[in-house]
């Protein structure tokens, strides 16, 4: 059998590898940009060390969907040529695509795999699916596996998705989405910092990286909020973000990590011993932004921005939070699935990663579930590989080859007769 290359080809991140390993041989974002210093648009690399600051960004996916074609042609054949050295021609490639995707980005994705790489087969496969797979294989003697039967809440760059998987198919009929995802929350992010400190509205990797190592979610929102008015060492939630300054250091850093993660050690104790110094000083002075100094601080936008996940109307979405959105996939499955389904819940993709989020999750699931059901949610052991990881133990399956469509039945039948073998 030709060699298997498995593409996880996230809005934000693409992780490519071949098939049958346990990890991708490169990660790189899914984009081109253009830092201060060039005149023209660069390719990503695995360990990009350059100054990225106000770098201009151009990306083939948009809200999930691929929307510049010879922008992805340009980016996957330097993966295919520079990265993964593989030749197209003699290789067959397992592709992630979102679900629900138009036939009209179904029929470009088919003419650049075959038409402009020329591999000779390919299987398309959605994320909800892989996911269920490597976790059932993780877990051979679980309910996930004896019952085939799981929800996959894939939290990613441009979207939500819960999805309910029954038999390794994912039930398209279940499947709900808020138009919210990692994409969305950075751009909240830098929203809240330009307005409150320094303009960082063309910062889109630092403000990823700010994102990435301050926020978490709050499991006491009110309380929080109340604690971030304080001064000095009573605010528990006060760090700072120093930005790269393109000579002493390119990349931005947190100042004092351990004061960041002083919030992991708060307790209600904690709160109520410093709750009269709230209630003095009930409202703070604005505090005056520094310019000359290359840093800003953060207090409540640390919360505030994962809570967006569970709020979608505080950003003015008219769109459900994540557990009502559980809670409608469960509800539209048949009634003998649902307590299977809210005892496998599986959380996946990089918006899981902030800190409590699967601990918050229950708190708000809890309620909205029949007390007969129990409720049980799993995070990957790496939410950004876990669809990869399924992708890449499906490609070395005994059955694969049969399960592909090859390039000669393409051009005698074409994409849509072809991706009838997909039960898209």
């Amino acid at each position: 059998m030709s060699n298997v290359i498995v593409l996880d080809n996230g809005g934000g991140l693409i992780k490519a590898g071949n098939g049958g390993e346990r990890d991708p041989s490169t990660i790189i974002p899914n984009c081109l940009y253009r830092p201060l210093s060039s005149k023209k648009f660069l390719h990503p690399t695995p360990t990009t060390e350059e100054d990225l600051t106000s770098a201009a960004v151009r990306r083939p996916i948009d809200r999930g969907y691929l929307i510049n074609q010879d922008l992805q042609r340009d980016i996957w054949n330097h993966l295919f040529s520079n990265l993964l050295h593989i030749n197209p021609s003699n290789s067959s490639l397992l592709l992630t695509e979102p679900l629900f995707s138009p036939p009209s980005i179904e029929r470009a994705t088919d003419e650049l795999v075959f038409e402009d790489f020329g591999f000779n087969s390919l299987f398309i496969a959605d994320s909800p699916k892989l996911v269920h797979l490597y976790e059932a294989s993780r877990r051979p003697y679980g309910l996930l596996s004896k019952a085939q039967c799981s929800l996959v809440v894939d939290c990613g760059f441009s979207f939500t998705h819960a999805a309910p998987v029954f038999q390794n198919f994912t039930l398209n009929y279940g499947v709900k989405r808020i138009d919210l995802g990692g994409k969305a929350l950075t751009n909240f992010l830098k929203e809240l910092v330009s307005y409150r400190s320094v303009s960082v509205t063309d910062e889109s990797f630092i403000m990823d990286d700010v994102k990435e190592k301050l926020c978490f979610v709050s499991l006491d929102v009110a309380r929080d909020l109340k604690i971030a008015r304080r001064r000095g060492n009573n605010n528990f939630f006060r760090c700072t973000y120093v930005l790269p300054d393109g000579v002493t250091h390119t990349k931005g850093f947190v100042k004092d990590p351990d004061e960041a993660k002083k919030y992991l050690t708060m307790d209600d104790e904690a709160y109520l011993e410093t709750r009269k110094d709230t209630d003095r000083a009930e409202i703070m002075d604005r505090k005056k932004v520094d310019l000359t100094k290359n840093e800003f601080d953060l207090t409540n936008e640390r919360f505030l921005v994962p809570e967006m996940i569970f709020h979608p109307a505080d950003l003015g979405m008219n769109q459900a939070g994540l557990a009502e959105c559980i809670v409608r996939a469960v509800n539209s499955c048949h009634p003998l699935l649902h307590p299977l389904l809210y005892q496998s819940i599986i959380l996946t993709g990089g918006s899981t990663l902030f800190p409590r989020f699967a601990e918050r999750l229950e708190m708000e699931l809890r309620p909205l579930v029949p007390d007969v059901y129990q409720v049980k949610i799993a995070t990957q052991e790496d939410p950004i590989l876990g669809v990869w990881r399924g992708g890449s133990l499906l490609a070395s399956s005994p059955d694969f080859k049969s399960m592909c469509v090859t390039k000669a039945e393409y051009e005698e039948l074409g994409s849509a007769r072809c991706r009838r073998r997909f039960f898209h």
